[in-house]
């Protein structure tokens, strides 16, 4: 007899457990409920058949009398539906005294053993769905993950944003340093390439008159992989008109500590083994003290390269003085960022899109934030002169790893956009932080991976 197309009307598991709080040992309840979920262990005691539930919101013992419902053709990771009245058992488990169990779909594969789980991490990535069916902590994290997004969204739809989405196949590429991946449109006959970026259409969108607009969405770079990067991976961002970069410093601290509130019920996280608040204010620094703490602050290429080898850094692939100094703030700055702080005011060089700062034209109106040593995000007081844009572009294509023009943005710009500040958030990362998960292939559902 083929299976059940549907298994309607049913609760959660976690309501019924919920049901039995007040239940003394041995008693039952009269309301019959409806459960369906994966068996994930099975007891024989006599003519008693006792059962593991598991559905996304907990486990629950199945107490099943085959005096009442005939013999049980059930093994471990079958799907079943089952009516019965939620009770506790002679030793106080929560429980269901089962009266009807229908088999919905037979698990036809073995399952890892049930009580180690899935041990080998490699088989956790690449069988995801074997992972999410043996461990509770990986559903819980996913369910995480969809709260980090939710309260992120309720944040900035109270503040007045507008979601928008924006194209993953662009004729250009741009908004950030990046090798993009390469595609092709039979139809257009023309290459296209996968987003590494959304910053060039949502600005488009500022021009338009939307104001406060974001966007949570898939962004590629093909590039490497690490404990925090991966090809494909999730970014917010935000651009808000009439704000500019100290503006955005504080809507982002705001926003960390409203999003850790709403999901964690607290600002203090834990992370590789150190305790990080996220409470606002974070501390903030400027780009040149923050090297100057470690006496590698010098516009001198030669003098960097040299102080960055007694850091034991090695500078071989650093074709120039802009990518001395990224090397030298990302190697021995941000590793030291453990608290929650922002760094203001970068180079010209390293920032395309952000404004100069009024008192010092070789920097510019931009911060990075980070947590446990790790970037969290990257922000501007966006560039709103059309033949300053141009010009940037025109100094960056000049540079190894420079970013490429893009005359359809700049020709935007000629009709004027509002001073902006614009921000993008890694979600990855900050599920890593929020989840005390020391990688991104953790977070993400299914990561990149070499080919077996």
């Amino acid at each position: 007899m083929a299976a059940p197309k549907r298994f309607p009307d049913r609760d959660e598991v976690a309501a019924v457990r919920a049901a039995t709080e007040s239940l003394e040992a041995g008693a039952e309840l009269d309301e019959p409920r409806r459960l369906a979920g994966r068996v994930m262990a099975r007891r024989e005691l006599g003519k008693l058949v006792f059962l593991d539930l598991v559905d996304r919101s907990g486990r629950i013992q199945l107490l099943c009398d085959t005096a009442r419902v005939g013999e049980l053709d059930v093994h471990l990771g079958d799907v079943v539906g089952v009516v019965g009245r939620p009770a506790r058992s002679r030793r106080g488990e929560p429980s269901l005294a089962v009266d009807e169990l229908t088999l919905l779909a037979r698990n036809r594969s073995p399952l890892p053993d049930t009580f180690h789980g899935l041990t080998d991490t490699e088989t956790r990535y690449r069988k995801r769905h074997l992972d999410l069916l043996m461990h509770e902590d990986a559903r819980g994290l996913v369910l995480l993950r969809s709260r980090i997004v939710s309260a992120i969204r309720s944040y900035l739809d109270a503040e007045g944003f507008v979601e928008v989405e924006t194209p993953v196949l662009q004729p250009r590429y741009g908004g950030a340093f990046a090798h993009p991946f390469v595609t092709r449109s039979n139809e257009l006959e023309t290459d296209l390439y996968l987003r590494i970026a959304t910053e060039l259409y949502l600005k488009r969108l500022i021009v338009g008159g939307l104001e406060r607009v974001y966007e949570i969405g898939k962004d590629f770079r093909n590039e490497s992989v690490s404990y925090k990067h991966q090809p494909e991976f999730t970014m917010l961002e935000w651009y808000e008109a009439y704000a500019d970069f100290r503006d955005t410093m504080d809507r982002i601290e705001a926003l960390l500590e409203h999003v850790a509130l709403e999901v964690l019920g607290t600002t203090v996280v834990s992370f590789r083994g150190m305790e990080i608040d996220l409470k606002r204010p974070w501390r903030r620094i400027g780009f040149v003290e923050s090297l100057e703490e470690h006496d590698l602050w010098t516009r001198d290429e030669g003098e960097l390269r040299r102080r960055l080898g007694d850091h034991g850094v090695d500078t071989t692939a650093d074709k120039d003085w802009a990518q001395l100094v990224d090397h030298a703030f990302s190697h021995v700055v941000e590793p030291a960022a453990v608290s929650p702080t922002i760094v203001y005011g970068h180079p010209v060089e390293l920032s395309p899109f952000a404004r100069l700062l009024d008192d010092d034209p070789t920097l510019t109106e931009r911060f990075e934030y980070f947590a446990a040593g790790m970037e969290l995000g990257n922000a501007y007081s966006e560039i709103n002169d059309p033949d300053e844009q141009q010009r940037r572009f025109d100094e960056q294509s000049a540079h190894v790893e420079g970013v490429r023009g893009d005359p359809e943005y700049v020709e935007a710009l000629s009709y004027g956009m509002p001073p902006t500040g614009g921000l993008g958030l890694g979600i990855d990362r900050l599920t890593m932080l929020l989840s005390g998960r020391e990688t991104i292939r953790d977070v993400i559902l299914f990561p990149t991976l070499r080919r077996q």
